[in-house]
């Protein structure tokens, strides 16, 4: 038992649900969308001509900015999803039934996988460059957003209940328990989401940037195709001044961004006493004492004020925190009825693009899942070995995250798809090499969510409690057992669902490479994905994404969303 245990019943519906009717209805929504992006992928015209990537230094300035502004463009998207779709998730029974089996599709869809259908579909009826800048923005979104929307709806459903009783006292509406209360508990997390959601926009920033198919190309002028353009050239030096870009616009992220956000996010944890080593920022520290931050700040709180009581006009204070939902109206039946028609129709023509798919290669594609399912397993124990200890070190000791804070960022945010071919001349000659490299390359991509969540979990321990702990003359394994691990439980779940994600999605790039004039590949179904993509075998491409889907889908409906609700129902600070 440990200090943060609490034995508050979730509703059972919360509890009790594994592979229902809902999880049938996403994964066959994405089935028949899937099958209208391969259609219009059809009608995409047979020969494009990409943009000619100059690897001269003077370039990196305007590249890195093109590639910074694809980031930001898909980060703000990904926020705005997450507040909205992790609040109606949270707080409408209905809607939760649908939309949290929907984001354990979403997330498990890999990005490899739906970039041709997305980039092919949106080139069919837009101009090329601007396909390619949507579908760029839409994949780089799809990296971000899963691991944040995840974090916030763990944040919701774990405020502590007397935190909601409060809130209902004061009668706060919606928006002002959003201002005063959601937003509050969450930032920390949120914030380190957001750090994790940048380091993993990076690790597919070249992917979204260089792709082609076949005679198509849909390359983007921006600090990822520079660093492919270099590794295909072999010109180190270009590489080198490519991965300078990147860490020095990291770094600055870093310290001009993240830090003074955590600093002044120190603020919401929700403990009695002041932290002993709070975090510092020496831009922080600087600008917000300056007086033109404090002017731009007197102006805020005005706008703000205003904006507070025309939301209280809008929506009247009430006590009531109501989380059944409204009832259905006839807009939303009708909803309802468009997106089953469409779900019927797309389904059965995706089911007859599957019927074509040879039986041996439906072999292979078995084969295939559960020799990826291994190498994920495998990279995420060795992710939890690690990143649990040094998480915490980060986390709770500030002399540390000074050292290693910036160090793992940079480190996160380095995309391993640029640095997997020096890789390759090391495990390539080893018995199992690929497999080994593989293995390496999904550990790059799962990790770090696993660390940025630890770290967020740690840091969001109450200070309260740890001095609890040590009055309590804890030795240092019953602290990790009666308030460390109970304290990190929701966050490794969070971490772990993300980031076994993450692992199925680098295992396309993984599994599959194009290294010294030949192709080398493992058997997986991310190296069928790959080779799906690279043939245009759009039929054998639906099969394998969809069980990759599968997979991913039962794995977090059997095993991880049990977890959750464990962490749910016990681990609450309350």
């Amino acid at each position: 038992m440990g200090l943060l245990q609490n034995t508050a019943v979730p509703p059972k519906e919360r509890l009790e649900r594994s592979f229902t009717g809902g999880d049938a209805i996403v994964i066959l929504f994405l089935v028949a969308l899937l099958y209208g992006g391969a259609r219009l992928a059809f009608d995409a015209p047979a020969f494009i001509e990409g943009p000619q990537i100059s690897l001269k230094p003077s370039t990196l300035p305007w590249y890195t900015l093109l590639s910074v502004g694809r980031m930001l463009a898909a980060y703000l998207l990904s926020l705005l999803f997450t507040l909205t779709y992790g609040r109606m998730a949270a707080y409408n029974r209905r809607a939760e039934s649908i939309l949290m089996p929907l984001l354990d599709v979403l997330q498990s869809v890999p990005i490899l996988s739906f970039l041709p259908v997305v980039l092919l579909g949106l080139n069919a009826i837009l101009p090329q460059r601007t396909a390619a800048e949507l579908a760029s923005i839409v994949l780089i979104f799809t990296s971000q957003a899963w691991n944040m929307t995840f974090g916030w709806y763990q944040s919701l459903t774990t405020i502590p209940k007397e935190l909601r009783e409060a809130s209902s006292i004061f009668r706060l509406n919606a928006w002002l328990r959003f201002k005063r209360l959601e937003l509050p508990f969450a930032m920390i997390g949120l914030i380190w989401n957001s750090i994790m959601s940048w380091a993993g926009g990076w690790f597919f920033l070249m992917a979204a940037e260089i792709f082609t198919v076949g005679s198509k190309d849909f390359r983007l002028p921006g600090l990822g195709a520079y660093l492919h353009e270099a590794a295909n050239q072999g010109d180190f030096r270009a590489i080198a001044f490519g991965l300078i870009a990147l860490i020095l616009t990291i770094v600055a992220l870093d310290q001009f961004l993240w830090r003074p956000l955590l600093v002044w996010a120190d603020r919401f944890k929700v403990e009695m006493t002041e932290s002993d080593e709070p975090p510092t920022s020496w831009f922080y520290d600087l600008i917000h004492t300056s007086r033109l931050f404090l002017w731009f700040g007197s102006l805020f709180e005005k706008a703000n004020e205003g904006f507070d009581h025309w939301m209280i006009r809008r929506a009247p204070m009430k006590a009531d925190w109501d989380e059944n939902g409204s009832k259905l109206n006839w807009r939303l039946v009708a909803f309802y009825l468009l997106i089953g028609a469409f779900i019927i129709y797309g389904g059965y023509r995706a089911v007859e693009m599957l019927l074509s798919v040879p039986l041996p290669q439906w072999g292979q594609i078995g084969t295939g899942v559960l020799a990826t399912a291994l190498r994920v397993g495998v990279s995420l124990v060795i992710a939890l070995l690690w990143t649990i200890p040094v998480g915490v070190a980060i986390g709770t000791n500030r002399r540390v995250a000074t050292v290693l804070q910036p160090i793992v960022q940079v480190t996160a945010a380095v995309p391993a798809t640029a640095i997997f071919p020096i890789l390759l001349l090391f495990f390539i000659n080893m018995t199992g090499g690929l497999n080994l490299a593989a293995i390496f390359l999904m550990l790059m991509g799962t990790q770090w969510y696993l660390l940025f969540n630890v770290i967020a979990g740690a840091s969001a321990i109450p200070q309260d409690l740890k001095h609890t702990s040590s009055l309590l003359g804890l030795s240092r394994w019953e602290r990790w057992r009666t308030l460390i691990l109970p304290a990190l439980f929701p966050y490794i779940i969070t971490g772990s669902i993300t980031a076994s994600g993450g692992a199925w999605n680098a295992s396309i790039v993984a599994e599959y490479v194009h290294f010294g004039g030949q192709t080398l590949f493992a058997t997986g179904i991310g190296s069928l994905i790959s080779q799906a993509t690279a043939h245009g075998d759009y039929p054998l491409l639906l099969a394998s994404t969809l069980s990759m889907i599968l997979a991913v889908v039962l794995a977090n409906r059997l095993f991880w969303r049990r977890l959750y609700r464990i962490a749910e129902e016990k681990y609450r600070l309350e």
